[in-house]
């Protein structure tokens, strides 16, 4: 099967990416595309091409999911969509030897059960291929050939292929995993809200398993994010064509060909040396470790980087809170009366790390940024700094802001009385 020259694509992202994804698919998809692309709720709308179901899947650093829409139309029950699935010819994406899975999203839909909903739309898959073929393609939930989408609106539903597969943010490299890891997707996100394209030095003191100095150094090295995993769409049947092979071999190859050592460095630590070996194994399983200096290290008492001459620098951090892990070393201990140091909840944490800041992070002429993702609001005022920026983004289910700080020498405090609108 040919793919018709014009595609209607939904490309998924986290909730308060949209603007920062029409951005990015704006920068590098062609010309003629880029005024196709639309910033819709929880991702972008593309009119695009097959091609560029290809360079989106391969490229994209803040995107979830590509989507191709198949068929869009009214409904009131369940054999609707039944009748809805069975108008496309599914003989176009796969033969009985494929597998499938179908997931079904609903808004604001007045069915009663998603779970049977799902399942006519499978039946409607599976009835279309026995009638033509005497066969049946078999369902698997874990790596499907063909992924589809149902979404069911109160009125209206969509059916879609995924050409993903797994989510975009699995990128292929992270293997060791530490508690509540940062998706790579949204440590990219932080990344492209802050401005960072590998222009400024990067430290981030609280690193985890090392998303975002892996991410960064990623960014800095102009390495396409999608170059160490597959896809879906490589065993689905309008992406097999000869022609198609040969254009995803050449992205690939290009994409490979214009790597560079990145021109800032990139420094990271955490206060659990176990995490800084995780760190320093997926950077080395993505390619970039050489170029990130990992370190073990409390990042209330860690000094900053020695920066070359001119050069500013970025803090970007995903620091823990209440939701995810408890803040360890320095923070969460308190003294009793005798002297014994006994664990606390780490409310001093971030008043703390302000301090350390403005002891150690304005020396710098040419200035620090920091950039912090937090679920809480006042937490400006906690610090006793005042934002320059708050970009609201969504960490799983928990809602956040990523608060900007400009590290400068006798900044301006914020009052402790300040009100502090979210």
């Amino acid at each position: 099967m040919s793919l018709p020259n014009k595609l209607s694509l939904f490309v998924s992202c986290a909730g308060g990416v949209e603007p920062l994804l029409e951005d990015e698919l704006k920068r590098f998809l062609p010309p003629g595309v880029r005024s196709k692309v639309e910033a819709l709720r929880g991702g972008c709308g593309v009119l695009g091409t097959a091609e560029d179901v290809l360079r989106i899947n391969l490229e994209s650093r803040l995107a979830q999911r590509v989507l191709v829409e198949l068929i869009e139309g009214p409904y009131r029950h369940e054999e609707d969509l039944y009748s809805l699935a069975r108008r496309v010819d599914w003989r176009d994406w796969i033969t009985p030897r494929h597998t499938i899975r179908v997931d079904t999203v609903a808004q604001r839909s007045p069915l009663k059960s998603l779970n049977f909903t799902t399942l006519r739309i499978k039946d409607a898959i599976c009835d279309q291929l026995r009638e033509h073929t005497g066969e049946r393609p078999s369902v698997d939930t874990h790596s499907p050939d063909l992924p589809v989408l149902l979404h069911v609106g109160p009125e209206r539903a969509a059916i879609y292929v995924d050409t993903s597969g797994e989510p975009l943010f699995k990128r292929g490299w992270r293997v060791d995993k530490g508690d509540a890891p940062l998706k790579e997707t949204l440590a990219a996100a932080m990344l492209a809200a802050a401005g960072w394209r590998g222009d400024s030095a990067l430290h981030d003191p609280c690193c985890g398993s090392g998303t975002i100095p892996i991410e960064a150094a990623l960014i800095a090295c102009d390495s396409a994010p999608g170059l160490l995993r597959r896809f879906a769409f490589e065993r689905q049947l309008p992406f097999s064509t000869p022609a198609l092979k040969a254009t995803w071999g050449e992205m690939a190859q290009a994409a490979r060909a214009r790597i560079r050592p990145p021109a800032v460095p990139i420094y990271a630590s955490d206060v659990a040396f176990r995490m800084v070996d995780f760190a320093r194994r997926n950077a080395e399983r993505a390619g970039v470790a050489q170029y990130i200096q990992f370190n073990g290290g409390d990042a209330l008492e860690r000094p900053a980087p020695k920066l070359p001459d001119g050069m500013a620098g970025s803090i970007v951090m995903n620091p823990p809170y209440g939701e995810r892990i408890e803040v360890r070393g320095k923070a969460a201990m308190t003294r009793d009366a005798g002297g014994s140091e006994e664990r606390d909840g780490g409310d001093d944490f971030f008043p703390r790390l302000a301090a350390h800041w403005k002891r150690q992070y304005t020396e710098n002429p040419a200035g620090w940024t920091a950039w912090m993702l937090s679920p809480d609001m006042k937490l400006p005022s906690k610090m006793r700094l005042k934002e320059a920026r708050r970009v609201p983004m969504w960490n799983g289910p928990i809602e956040c802001r990523l608060f900007r700080f400009d590290l400068i020498k006798g900044s301006a405090r914020k009052p402790e009385t300040a009100a502090d609108a979210p």
